[in-house]
């Protein structure tokens, strides 16, 4: 009856991101709904105008509906009364684009929106890999390859060869910062390095003939 062998194979390769993804939102206070509504129109269209002219097409650019709170007076206490002082409106805007230096920067720009009365929030951007799963298959033949290599080195003093694989189990698989050393059973996904490394684990059980 031929053995078994259990070894693990890894692989990694670094990447770089080719899809960023920028949020925000904006806010606008007014006494009534009516004008409140008419300033979050007006702050939609200068945030547009703003991500168009940094090189943003209209498809690249989505917008929430309004969300609109009612503002409460306040009691002597602190507390809320039942009298509506004003309005909260709120709206995010998202950007999503293969120029990732496009959409870096105008993160760092958009603070030029709060000169035109635009109470805006920016939020980091977000980086992702667009191939992931192409890149996923090609990762898991890597370390698939590795493990074989690993198992013939552990049965070469023995005078033993390796025969067919049994099985093969994918283990940790995750995308971190190029120079981290994060490890997780769960893997993990960093979406704020634009530079990325993929870490990619096999368990594979081989026959020794």
């Amino acid at each position: 009856q031929n053995q078994a062998l259990s070894v693990t194979g890894s692989a990694s390769k670094e990447i770089k991101s080719d899809i960023a993804v920028w949020k925000a939102y904006y806010e606008v206070r007014s006494k009534d709904l009516k004008s409140g509504y008419t300033k979050i129109n007006a702050d939609k269209a200068a945030v547009k105008d703003f991500l168009v002219a940094n090189g943003m097409k209209e498809e690249d650019i989505k917008f929430t509906p309004v969300s609109s709170y009612p503002v409460y007076k306040k009691l002597s206490n602190g507390y809320d009364s039942n009298d509506v002082d004003g309005y909260r409106l709120s709206q995010n805007v998202q950007v999503s684009n293969s120029d990732v230096d496009k959409v870096t920067k105008i993160s760092q720009d958009v603070v030029k929106l709060v000169d035109k009365n635009v109470e805006i929030t920016s939020n980091t951007v977000d980086y992702f890999v667009s191939n992931l799963d192409q890149l996923k298959i090609e990762m898991l033949a890597q370390a698939t390859k590795d493990a074989k290599q690993r198992a013939e080195s552990m049965v070469k003093s023995t005078g033993s060869h390796i025969g067919v694989m049994n099985s093969a189990k994918m283990g940790v698989f995750q995308i971190v910062a190029k120079d981290s050393t994060d490890v997780s059973d769960y893997g993990i996904y960093n979406t704020t390095a634009r530079d990325k490394k993929i870490n990619a684990v096999v368990n594979a059980t081989f026959t020794i003939k």
